[in-house]
C-alpha cells in the first residue's frame, strides 16, 4: 500500500466523497448539512479549518435513515458504513468511505476503514431541561461502558472502572439497542442535537427550527448545503467560533492513510 502523507491529497479524496454525497442528497430530496469544525472551516475559511484533516455532516434523522439505507455511489468507490450493519463497527454513528484506501486510527485502537466522511444524525430531544440533563449523562456512561467493550485501551482515569464497564455482562449490541431506544424519538420536540458519542455537550441542543431546510455555503470552491440556522448552532456550541484557538489547541487528528494498490 501507498501512504498518503500529503494532507492536500487526503483533503482530495474527502472532498470527493462529500461530492458523491452531496449530489446523491440533491438528487433524492435528502437534507444535509456541513456540521462541526467543518462548518467553522466554511465561515471562517471557506474550505477546511487550516490544521484541519476531516469533514463531518450532520443529517436530521428521517433523511439520515433514509441516506444509509439507500446511498449509492456513482463512482462505484464509496459505500455507508451503516453502524447497524457492519461487524465489529466502532462507532454508532455512519460514515461514508472511499474503498479504495485504507485508513487506521491509532487513538482507536488501531481501527481500520477507509478515508471517510462522518455523518451524524441529529434527533430531537426533550424541551424539559432537567430530564435533558438526566439523558445526557445516562449517554454519557453507556457511550463509556461501550467504548471500554470495544477498545483494551483506557479511556478513563480509573483502571478499576476501565475493568468493571468492560467486564459488565452486557453485549455491545444491547447497548446499541438500549441507546437507540433512549435517544430516538418518534415525536417531535422544539429541540434537537447530535446526540451520538462525537455529539458537542448539552450546550450543542439547538432549536428544531434550525434544520428545517438548508442554505448553500461555500467550501473549498464549490457549494454545498448547511442548516438555516447555523450562526445560532455555531454560537451555542462553540461561542466565539470567529476567533482562532490558541496554537496549543489546534488538533489534527491520530491516523495513517492509504492507498490500496
Amino acid at each position: 500500500m501507498k501512504r498518503i502523507t500529503d494532507i492536500h491529497e487526503l483533503r482530495r479524496v474527502q472532498t470527493g466523497i462529500l461530492d458523491e454525497i452531496h449530489a446523491f442528497c440533491t438528487a433524492n430530496d435528502i437534507r444535509y448539512f456541513l456540521a462541526c469544525g467543518t462548518l467553522i472551516g466554511a465561515v471562517r475559511h471557506k474550505g477546511y479549518i487550516p490544521w484541519d484533516d476531516d469533514l463531518d455532516l450532520y443529517m436530521p434523522r428521517d433523511d439520515y435513515d433514509r441516506f444509509v439505507r439507500e446511498f449509492k455511489s456513482a463512482s462505484g468507490h464509496c459505500r455507508v458504513l451503516d453502524p447497524e450493519k457492519e461487524e465489529h463497527y466502532f462507532y454508532t454513528f455512519a460514515k461514508v468511505v472511499d474503498t479504495r484506501t485504507r485508513l487506521v486510527e491509532t487513538e482507536t485502537d488501531g481501527y481500520s476503514i477507509g478515508v471517510y466522511v462522518d455523518v451524524f444524525p441529529v434527533d430531537y430531544v426533550t424541551d424539559d431541561y432537567a430530564e435533558r440533563r438526566r439523558l445526557f449523562r445516562r449517554k454519557r456512561l453507556l457511550y463509556k461502558i461501550r467504548r471500554c467493550k470495544m477498545s483494551t485501551r483506557n479511556y478513563l482515569k480509573s483502571p478499576l472502572a476501565y475493568w468493571c464497564y468492560r467486564l459488565l455482562p452486557v453485549s455491545v449490541g444491547a447497548l446499541d439497542r438500549i441507546l437507540r431506544r433512549m435517544l430516538v424519538r418518534a415525536e417531535p420536540t422544539f429541540t434537537v442535537a447530535n446526540l451520538t458519542e462525537a455529539g458537542p455537550s448539552i450546550k450543542g441542543c439547538m432549536p428544531a427550527k434550525n434544520i428545517e431546510d438548508c442554505v448553500d455555503i461555500l467550501f473549498e470552491g464549490k457549494m454545498y448545503k448547511t442548516m438555516i440556522g447555523y450562526e445560532d448552532y455555531l454560537r451555542r456550541t462553540y461561542g466565539d467560533y470567529m476567533t482562532l484557538p490558541p496554537a496549543d489547541q489546534r488538533i489534527t487528528h491520530s491516523f495513517e492513510a492509504y492507498w490500496i494498490e
